[in-house]
């Protein structure tokens, strides 16, 4: 089982996915049967998971499901304030893809990219636009990052001491780096520019840039981002401008529960 969080909490298991590569637009998948429903009262557990060949999303928003069809981050994601209805409501989605064959991730989210058109009636457009970014480049002496054992899995994990976050990721892509490095509440995206192509035992420790550490004195245990990601990973955050293609919801409905 697979799962996809979006955002981060202060405790808990987050998991990181891979990103899969793009090419041309592939024939259509749909699932089989699809249940879609209003998450009923607060969530115990938030994402979408993957298991033989079902699929799970649990208590997540319009967006989230979109985030992970489209497989998008947060910043690549456009929704025009004259759409608040639909995006405002969690969803819970039981959905079987035809056959017992186990589909990959990628087949998941194409059969998802389908669901979100004939049910939530998505429509959408796609713009390249300039925005501040962070590069994520090798720093003067080098990555730091240690590369991934024989038998590591790519199930990653959250903790919390005190003020700092340590992300760890025995079988970290630089997607997956770059993802735990974006959870620190930059204040812009991060784009890997460093062309390592491997998995990485990746152990990132920080103190996250969020309002109950702003308050006070500095704490001597502090970790800028910054910091850690260069002398952890022995890497490096530039900031810079770039153009990122952005995904611009052009319509979407609340779905019809069945």
């Amino acid at each position: 089982m697979r799962r996809i969080t979006n955002g981060i909490g202060l405790a808990g298991l987050f998991l990181f996915t891979t990103s899969a590569a793009r090419g041309q637009a592939p024939a259509k998948l749909e699932f089989e049967v699809a249940s879609i429903r209003a998450h009923p009262d607060a969530p115990h557990s938030i994402g979408i998971s993957t298991a033989g060949n079902r699929l799970t999303v649990e208590a997540s928003f319009t967006a989230a499901i979109i985030l992970y069809a489209y497989n998008l981050k947060n910043y690549q994601l456009d929704v025009p304030k004259s759409l608040p209805e639909a995006f405002g409501t969690m969803y819970d989605i039981a959905a079987t893809a035809e056959g017992g064959a186990t589909p990959t991730q990628d087949e998941f989210r194409r059969m998802l990219q389908s669901l979100l058109a004939d049910r939530f009636k998505l429509r959408f457009h796609r713009e390249m636009r300039e925005m501040p970014v962070y590069e994520l480049v090798a720093a003067k002496n080098g990555p730091k990052l240690n590369e991934s054992g024989p038998n590591a899995e790519s199930m990653g994990r959250m903790t919390v001491n005190g003020r700092n976050y340590q992300a760890s990721i025995p079988k970290a892509s630089m997607d997956d780096v770059v993802r735990a490095i974006g959870n620190s509440f930059l204040d812009r995206p991060v784009l890997d520019k460093t062309g390592l192509t491997g998995t990485y035992d990746l152990k990132l420790t920080y103190t996250p840039d969020i309002p109950s550490n702003r308050k006070g004195d500095p704490d001597p245990n502090d970790i800028s981002i910054f910091t850690a990601v260069q002398e952890q990973l022995g890497l490096k955050l530039e900031p810079t401008k770039a153009r990122v293609e952005i995904l611009v919801v052009d319509r979407v409905e609340k779905p019809t529960e069945n």
